[in-house]
């Protein structure tokens, strides 16, 4: 794939064309309801505003504490073992968390590597211990009995080092299999979460720049939503600002019965735009007209009213094409909805004494920066910061979160920071950004770039589209399915149906699995011959091997779901050993993503399972072998995990090649 587009269709023959691939699917996002053009009436605020807001602390967690049937990671229920044995060590030294870690070594599977640090504060009051391998010791010999651990052996500096009993990962597995892979879940210690994304401009066509932003919170709200955490997942569209005034005056300029040609009068809403734009660039009588238009919208005027949700309308059924296609739910709560809102947190900010008057402008003062955050502009408008002030503080007193999440591009950076800055000093967020809640966090991502490492364009110039990105992605995947089934001689038992289907979940599957599969941080360039190769980790490769594990399975001819009650796994050799550790790791894999807000480590673990069933495969026959039974289940499990990874990120699935 270069940055010319050149072989793309025309942007409205993608649109239709993805009317047609999706018109069963359901809705993608929905709206709710919106205190809208109240921008003028003062909102009266709770009481207890800030007071809510302001009370930080750590969550020991309802989340943690809810956990259900579920035990936890094997790094937290291994933190438990130790967190007894370390109250048993030095009893006198209370609140220590263990340090459990995977094991890089060969010494063993997990390490707990609390003794150095306990020595540096027990040495000199204790004469029990002589040095930090003798505390080590002793944190191995106070450890409760389990089944988990098989031996733990104390190295250097007192690392204890665990071997975890091969019976416990496979009874594991199987108890896994038997009560579903909800029960490794990660207990996380949030019990809820908004996760701000996607969020394009009304009016304007969702393009590639919104890819990163819709598949990367979409991913870190499916990994909270499997982790039990309650998430709201917010839509913050660009539905109100100055755009709007020019817009709909050149609406009522071009089409004076605009409501009777409903969205013909529109057109093409990009087109219409541009159009609009060159005018109020252009044209002086016309910006004057455009900004009287604002204020009219603003103050509730039923024509400009109408015409507003005209526009937006239009918007959303185009936004919302591209989200039943990725498969991606958002709630729409745009600027409009939050507007209502704006003056009374201004004036708690104000009484607080953080908003000062500056060159005709309110803003706040931020340590550390030369620029001050503008609150409120010269004429009197507001801004994305006065919007964003408002917004956290619903999101904080009003929907009641925990953990607010933004997912936008990493040149973003500095206004988030500003913003929490204001925030913290309002006293809505805690001064630390350690285990504090309620806490807001900015995930930063890179461009995506062409071939020429420039930011991804089309020929013209133009940013690409999602409609055509998208559709050429399904278009190449058919293309190179059908000619792979037709070199296998398999092509005739596949009817029309698998076919678009299966195209559809390798096309935009291998989209969104080459964008998560980075650091969110660093900038990718995009290919589709890349993408779309079926070695290497792509999600071409990773779909076709879990479709090879569910032909395995298929022609064994057992019936799995029977297995999975009258049999058992027994990791007798090395390569089903390390298949079945690995298995297990996928709740801490998960909690570890969530943590980091990291997609990436998913996709690590997920390419490097299917790589250890290679290895397990390669030198362990399944199908026929007197192990078969045990096999067949780690395959099960396997393609379980596969699966689960998948969905977590937003892929779905294949079972045949």
């Amino acid at each position: 794939m270069t940055a010319a587009l050149h072989s793309f269709p025309s942007a409205s023959r993608s649109f239709h064309s993805l009317r047609r691939r999706c018109p069963l699917a359901p809705s993608g996002y929905y709206r709710a309801p919106s205190r809208r053009f109240l921008a003028t009436k003062k909102t009266e605020l709770p009481l207890a505003m800030s007071g809510d807001a302001s009370s930080s602390a750590p969550l020991q967690g309802q989340a943690a504490k809810d956990g259900g049937d579920r035990a936890g990671s094997v790094k937290q229920q291994l933190s438990r073992l130790f967190k007894a044995s370390l109250s048993a060590t030095v009893p006198d030294e209370p609140n220590i968390e263990p340090l459990v870690e995977v094991c890089t070594a060969k010494f063993g599977d997990y390490q707990c590597n609390n003794a150095m640090g306990l020595w540096s504060r027990i040495k000199g009051k204790s004469t029990e211990f002589k040095n930090p391998n003798s505390v080590g010791q002793a944190i191995a010999r106070n450890l409760p009995p389990s089944d988990i651990i098989e031996s733990t052996s104390v190295a250097g500096p007192g690392f204890v080092n665990i071997v975890l009993s091969d019976k416990w990962v496979a009874q594991s597995i199987q108890q896994m299999l038997l009560s579903g892979i909800g029960t490794w879940a990660p207990i996380l210690s949030v019990p809820k979460a908004v996760v701000d994304f996607s969020s394009p401009n009304i009016a304007k066509e969702m393009h590639v720049g919104h890819l990163r932003s819709t598949i990367i919170g979409d991913t870190l709200a499916r990994m909270l939503e499997f982790s039990n955490v309650e998430v709201l997942r917010r839509n913050h569209v660009g539905d109100w600002g100055t755009q709007f005034g020019m817009l709909i005056e050149h609406l009522f300029d071009k089409f004076p019965n605009w409501e009777e040609a409903g969205e013909q009068a529109i057109g093409d809403l990009q087109e219409f735009y541009k159009a609009s734009k060159r005018r109020f660039d252009d044209d002086s009588t016309f910006m004057e007209k455009a900004q009287k238009a604002v204020v009219r919208l603003q103050g509730g005027e039923a024509r400009y009213r109408d015409a507003w949700k005209k526009i937006c309308e239009i918007s959303r059924k185009e936004f919302d094409l591209v989200y039943q296609c990725l498969g991606v739910h958002l709630e729409e709560k745009g600027e409009s909805f939050y507007n209502p809102y704006i003056p009374g947190v201004l004036e708690e900010l104000s009484n607080k004494g953080l908003i000062e008057e500056s060159d005709g402008a309110r803003v706040i003062f931020i340590e550390g920066h030369q620029i001050p955050l503008i609150v409120v502009k010269r004429d009197g408008g507001y801004n994305y910061a006065s919007t964003d002030l408002a917004a956290l503080w619903y999101r904080l007193n009003i929907e009641k979160a925990n953990w607010i999440i933004y997912v936008t591009d990493v040149g973003q950076s500095q206004h988030f920071d500003m913003f929490f800055s204001a925030a913290r000093r309002a006293g809505w967020l805690p001064d630390s950004n350690g285990n504090l809640y309620p806490k807001a966090s900015h995930v930063g991502f890179g461009l995506v770039l062409g071939s020429d490492g420039k930011r991804f364009r089309t020929r013209s110039s133009e940013v690409v589209r999602l409609v055509e990105l998208l559709d050429e992605a399904k278009s190449r995947s058919k293309t190179e399915l059908q000619k792979r089934l037709k070199e296998n001689g398999k092509i005739a038992e596949w009817t029309d149906e698998e076919l678009e289907k299966t195209a559809e979940a390798i096309g935009y599957g291998a989209v969104k699995y080459a964008d998560l599969k980075n650091n969110r941080l660093t900038n990718y360039t995009f290919s589709f011959d890349q993408m779309l190769n079926d070695k290497g980790n792509t999600a071409v490769y990773l779909l076709y091997a879990h479709a090879r594990i569910c032909s395995i399975i298929r022609k064994s001819g057992r019936d799995v779901e029977e297995l999975k009650k009258t049999g058992n796994i027994v990791l007798g050799e090395p390569d089903e050993r390390i298949l079945g550790l690995h298995l297990i790791k996928f709740a801490e894999v998960v909690e570890e993503a969530c943590t980091n807000l990291l997609p990436n480590i998913l996709c690590e673990y997920l390419y490097n399972l299917s790589e250890k069933f290679t290895g397990f495969y390669s030198r362990c026959p399944v199908v026929g072998s007197a192990e078969e039974t045990s096999r067949l289940l780690l395959c099960e499990a396997t393609a379980v995990v596969m699966r689960k990874c998948f969905y977590l990120l937003g892929i779905t699935p294949v079972y045949k090649i």
